[in-house]
Order: structure tokens, then C-alpha cells, then sequence
């Protein structure tokens, strides 16, 4: 089936975010307009698009027109595109938008709510959340009257970070998800250039159901004195084949996500295995949210 997605929108300007619009730009060839609140995350996020496609011109053959071609695809406006936090509204003809915004349910259903109501069918209303319930964002979006058409549009597109490079994107239907919509995100997912799998809505899906829990007992390890951070990573590279360790891994994520993500776990199974490491949440009370921040296990320049 085709996406049939003629326009696109990304609320959320950070790092996964602005991902997330490259790829739409460059592999799928479709406008984008990229919101966030904050002119700081924005204007740190345009400089590092230039410098991905200068990158992929340079290192990896890109041809330039093809380069200038995704750039010019790519707006960006101030506000989350919803009205809230600036006057620059989402075009009522994007077919697809996709929040990557932080981890925190309260806002996600915010945002949900008012795009449920901005966006009229068949807009997908797509999600990079890496662990909160699809079915409950989707209830989120429900509208007085709709008769759950709103929510049937919800569906969770998670890219992996970074998203230029990793070439995976996981998709995961609410309850509500109809067949089209699953079907249409992930024509979009195989057209961003990513290879496609797919998960009940579970805590953690497929991904982070294993990595979350593996990260926080690395972190439980270092915390008991069982080993040197520098053990740890090096063990899991070198005997396990890994590209990076897993507290290296946690820097490059954010702690903070991390933290978020471990609690969630914990919240919906109802498990105390998944309790969170105290250590890490020591970190995050200490602001040491990892690469983003300049200081995690590992110190960055």
C-alpha cells in the first residue's frame, strides 16, 4: 500500500526529531515542517542539518542537488504547530505528523488532543514514543463527536537514534489503530529507507521491552561496585559483539529518556524488577543527562 503522504509535519526539535525530518526530506522526498517551542533547540537543530547533509555530500557521495533538494523541503517555525507556544499552525493539508517530544505522558496527551482536533481525517497522528501506551495517546486524541475516528488515526512510528544512520523504525498500533493507518505508516517507515517491524502495544514494544532493563542492570552493576564502567562497556563490546557498551549506549540515549522509559516499565507491569537504579536516578537529579548534556559515565568535550 502507499503512504499516499503528500506533507508532513514533526513536533519536536531535537535530536530525533530533526531525524526524523531528514529522513522524510531526503528518502521519502516530502515536504516537512519542523516545530518546537524553543528557538534555542531550533536553531541548534537547523545548524546540525546542515551539517548531516554537507556530511552525506562529502563523506558518502550524496550528490549536492540532492542535498539542496532535502533542505529546501525541510520549514521550520517556532511553537509546537498546534497554537500553543506560538501562532504557526500545522497546515490543515499535512497528511502525516509525528511528535518526538520528551517522554512524559501528560504532555503527549496534551498534544494529542489538540491535533486530534486540528488534523481532519485521514491525517495519521504518529508517535516516536519508545515506551508509553500507544492506546492510551490514541484515547487522548479522541474528539466529542468523532466517533473514535481521531483515534483510530494514532499510531506509533519509533525511528532509533541517530536516525540518519540506524536503519531500523518500529510500528506499533493503539487498540484503535485502523488497518489503514498501520498500513500507510508503515509504507512511510519502508519509504524513510528503514526496514520495518511491528509490536502489540506493550510496555517497552519490542526494543526497549530487552534494552531498557539490560541498560539498568549494567547500571545496578556499576552502582554495587561489581565492575568499572570501562569493564562493563568492554565486556559487551568485546565478548558480545556490541557496538558500544551499555552505559556508553545510556549517554548516547539521555539519561534522562532512559529514566523515563525505566519507570514506565515499572509503572505497567507492575513489576519491581524493572524498579529503576537508584544511581541512575541520582544522575538525572544531578543533571548528568549524558553526551546532550557534557557529563554521564563518560565525560564529552
Amino acid at each position: 500500500m502507499s503512504h499516499a503522504i503528500k506533507r508532513a509535519a514533526v513536533v519536536g526539535a531535537g535530536q530525533m526529531g530533526l531525524g526524523i525530518a531528514y529522513v522524510a526530506a531526503l528518502h521519502a522526498k516530502i515536504p516537512v515542517s519542523l516545530h518546537d517551542p524553543s528557538e534555542k533547540v531550533m536553531s541548534k537543530s537547523l545548524t546540525l542539518l546542515d551539517k548531516l547533509l554537507d556530511r552525506d555530500v562529502n563523506k558518502r557521495g550524496l550528490p549536492k542537488d540532492e542535498a539542496e533538494a532535502a533542505r529546501a523541503r525541510i520549514t521550520n517555525f517556532k511553537g509546537d504547530g498546534t497554537g500553543e507556544g506560538g501562532a504557526d499552525l500545522i497546515s490543515k493539508d499535512t497528511d502525516l505528523v509525528i511528535e518526538a517530544i520528551p517522554e512524559i505522558p501528560a504532555l503527549k496527551d496534551g498534544l494529542f488532543s489538540r491535533l486530534g482536533a486540528l488534523l481532519p481525517p485521514p491525517a495519521i497522528l504518529g508517535s516516536n514514543t519508545s515506551s508509553i501506551s500507544l492506546t492510551r495517546i490514541a484515547g487522548a486524541a479522541t474528539q466529542t463527536g468523532d466517533g473514535g475516528a481521531s483515534s483510530q488515526r494514532v499510531v506509533g512510528i519509533h525511528f532509533f537514534n541517530p536516525v540518519p544512520q540506524m536503519r531500523l523504525v518500529e510500528i506499533i498500533p493503539a487498540l484503535q489503530t485502523s488497518d489503514e493507518t498501520l498500513a500507510r505508516a508503515r509504507a512511510f517507515g519502508s519509504a524513510c529507507g528503514k526496514e520495518v517491524t511491528q509490536s502489540r502495544d506493550a510496555p517497552g514494544f519490542i526494543a526497549n521491552a530487552i534494552l531498557m532493563p539490560m541498560i539498568n542492570e549494567a547500571v545496578m552493576l556499576l552502582e554495587r561496585g561489581v565492575a568499572t564502567k570501562e569493564d562493563i562497556d568492554t565486556t559487551f563490546r568485546l565478548g558480545m559483539g556490541h557496538p558500544m557498551g551499555p552505559l556508553a549506549l545510556a549517554d548516547l540515549i539521555g539519561l534522562d529518556t532512559c529514566l523515563a522509559i525505566q519507570k514506565v516499565l515499572a509503572t505497567e507491569n507492575g513489576d519491581t524488577k524493572y524498579r529503576p537504579a537508584t544511581l541512575l536516578q541520582r544522575m538525572v537529579d544531578a543533571g548528568w543527562y549524558g553526551k546532550k548534556s557534557g557529563k554521564g559515565f563518560y565525560e564529552y568535550k
